[in-house]
């Protein structure tokens, strides 16, 4: 598999489920979102606004989503959103590349990052600031069942351990077209 398909694969409405643990003060907390992810063209406004802040030709992007976000925390706290993913390829080796990260409607600078795609198709999503250091490792169990793991650090002491799992709601991966007969 590589950083396309991946993304192509996840593509769709999905339910996902999260637990979380404050490390700093031994609390838990869950939570529930609806995340609609849809792939975006390369010309698409956001994908060239963004590679242009970091003065990228965005026909170096391999993939771009947005992912939307409608959910709730502890069964309140309705949160919701979305971020715009860009992918660009690391010339030297295709299972690694820059990640570009921006979240819509804030005035969060957009966060560089980086992604690798190991061997056992888990996609590992890395980003670093100054004061903040987060990892997520995505993978498939299945095809319309995906689970997530994250590891939130900040300087001010402040950690968070996250598990998700994703189920692909109401839609099922397309399959694979059949092989031509041999002969």
């Amino acid at each position: 598999m590589d950083i396309v398909e991946f993304f192509e694969l996840s593509c769709g409405k999905w339910f996902s489920h999260r637990t979380s643990h404050l490390l700093s003060t031994n609390q838990s907390e869950s939570g529930k979102s609806n995340l609609q992810i849809e792939a975006l063209s390369n010309v698409d406004p956001g994908v060239t606004q963004l590679c242009a802040q970091y003065q990228i030709d965005s026909a170096q992007a391999l993939c771009s989503a947005r992912i939307s976000w409608s959910g709730e925390l502890n069964g309140k706290n309705q949160q919701s959103g979305s971020t715009l993913l860009v992918a660009i390829a690391n010339p030297n080796n295709p299972k690694e590349g820059k990640l570009l990260h921006q979240i819509d409607g804030t005035d969060q600078p957009p966060t560089p990052g980086r992604y690798i795609l190991g061997e056992d198709d888990a996609l590992t999503l890395i980003t670093e600031t100054e004061d903040r250091f987060l990892e997520e490792r995505l993978w498939f169990a299945g095809p319309n069942l995906r689970l997530r793991t994250s590891l939130l650090k900040q300087a001010d002491g402040f950690s968070t351990a996250s598990f998700c799992s994703e189920i692909r709601m109401g839609v099922t991966r397309p399959a694979t077209p059949p092989s031509p007969p041999l002969g």
